[in-house]
């Protein structure tokens, strides 16, 4: 095993005792990407920043000061402003934009010690479920069908993030999740992808796409490795005015593999018709893998699931064309070249049309729609009155004394790159179908790898927990991950 296949946990105890230096295994992952460029999964290498700051935590370890993420070499997704390094969520419109500034999210892992090798490819603005949106072109999932060359998409929108982690090319990275993208990528790379509570982890300096939705949370290889970065990324910002002033938890601590009694809910509206035979026996799987453990199954109700994409697909833009108003090519980022009659509109026409890619265009358009006068009321008040019966379906359920709710994270395995070219938009949309309820009610969701289906690709199962109850939600994720003994990894072809 080379150095860039260990886990965090493994890595942390590894350099603790001395048996590897951060800077060997920051070497060992940068030779790895080195290697990847069929992937298309890091977009800005750092070497130089990896290797100063791989030295400065071996100080740290030698001194005996070492937090557990110390060392820890890590990809961040394009999202995240990363002081004088590249940060252009994907987009033509950010090119050239360096921040003078890091987020909350990457100062919290630095000064934990954490080492960055480079910024990961993502759909434009986090919106996709494919990363075929990107500007960097599509970053590509390193599992392959069996007997096929067929490149497949590593999910979306923190694709990169997802393929990095799945093919050892960083330990972990970061993502985002408006509304499924951590979890859906993880389900589709075999990996684990936690979205925390929204408020636990600070949105200060990751760029915004729905503000009321987007909440940061960590990629990794093991439920253990989710709980010790999530520690990491969580705290109070003042910042942030959606931040939440609570304690962090010592997630890692949680991890005590004991559910006995605890009530799972199991939602009848999840099982959707058309939903592959392959999703609903590895559901069932699940299901008896937590009994099995001691838990309580519980069949509930959710009657407002049927309606939660819908609303989400009216919020998200509409947030999205509010927040992507800045993007006018005054202040930075790309400026459209202008004719001698050009005006001021004509600036921020052609920098829109020339910087934005269709699918953000055709969500700031979707959104400025629900947003206008004649349709507000009709479109997007309806949704946001959708989206309080959806939490308080949630809310009931938990109420009643259920600990955690079991459901698929996606409604297939990987598709194809390019597969849903000719589809329409919806098609794309409906593999939020699962996650996207979770972002609506603010609540904390990981996805887990159970299973490879007939094909021999990866498959995830997705557990929701109660606000703020990350640590109970990550226990019984790792019960989950202990029953299932997935230990998969994609065949090395790139």
């Amino acid at each position: 095993m080379t150095a860039n296949q260990l886990t965090i946990s493994d890595a942390r105890d590894a350099l603790r005792k001395g048996e590897i230096s951060a800077v060997d295994l920051a070497m060992s992952c940068l030779t790895a990407i080195d290697a990847s460029d069929p992937l298309n999964a890091f977009v800005h290498k750092t070497p130089e920043i990896a290797l100063e700051q791989a030295r400065a935590a071996d100080a740290r370890i030698a001194s005996g000061d070492a937090p557990a993420m110390c060392g820890i070499p890590l990809g961040i997704k394009d999202l995240f402003c990363t002081k004088g390094v590249p940060s252009q969520a994907a987009s033509n419109i950010l090119e050239g934009f360096k921040p003078e500034y890091e987020s909350t999210v990457t100062t919290k892992l630095f000064d934990a010690g954490a080492v960055m090798l480079g910024k990961l490819n993502m759909d434009e603005f986090a919106m996709g479920s494919s990363n075929e949106s990107s500007c960097y072109g599509n970053a590509v999932n390193p599992w392959r069908r069996e007997g096929s060359d067929v490149a497949l998409t590593p999910g979306g929108s923190s694709g990169g993030s997802a393929a990095a982690v799945a093919a050892d090319l960083c330990l972990a990275a970061t993502g985002t999740d408006t509304g499924g993208s951590i979890r859906q990528p993880a389900a589709f790379t075999g990996i684990v992808g936690i979205k925390p509570t929204y408020g636990r982890v600070s949105r200060w300096g990751v760029v915004a796409f729905a503000s009321s939705l987007d909440q940061a949370g960590p990629m990794t290889k093991s439920v253990r490795d989710a709980a010790i970065m999530l520690g990491a990324m969580s705290g109070h910002d003042a910042k942030d005015s959606t931040s939440a002033d609570m304690a962090v938890p010592d997630f890692e601590a949680a991890l005590t593999g004991d559910i006995k009694g605890k009530v799972i809910g199991i939602p009848k509206e999840y099982r959707m018709e058309g939903m592959p035979a392959e999703i609903g026996a590895l559901w069932d799987r699940g299901i008896e893998m937590m009994r099995d453990a001691g838990a309580v199954i519980r069949d509930i109700s959710l009657p407002h699931t049927k309606y939660a994409l819908p609303a989400y697909y009216v919020i998200a833009p509409a947030e999205a064309s509010s927040n992507l108003a800045r993007y006018d090519g005054v202040k930075y980022g790309h400026r459209a070249k202008l004719g001698p009659a050009d005006g001021i509109t004509e600036l921020y026409e052609k920098t829109r049309a020339e910087g934005f890619g269709p699918e953000v265009q055709r969500r700031i358009m979707v959104g400025t729609y629900v947003l206008s006068a004649g349709f507000y009321d009709a479109y997007y008040n309806r949704a946001r009155k959708v989206r309080a019966l959806i939490k308080r379906d949630f809310e009931a359920v938990f109420a009643d004394g259920v600990e955690a709710i079991l459901t698929p994270a996606t409604p297939s395995s990987a598709f194809g790159l390019g597969d849903m070219a000719t589809a329409s938009p919806v098609e794309m949309y409906l593999n939020d179908v699962f996650t996207v309820t979770v972002n609506l009610a603010g609540l904390p969701g990981v996805s887990v790898p159970v299973g490879l289906d007939a094909q021999g690709l990866p498959l995830g199962l997705q557990l929701i927990g109660r606000p703020w109850d990350e640590a109970g939600l990550l226990n019984h994720a790792y019960v989950l991950e202990q029953a299932a003994g997935f230990v998969s990894k994609p065949t090395k072809w790139w």
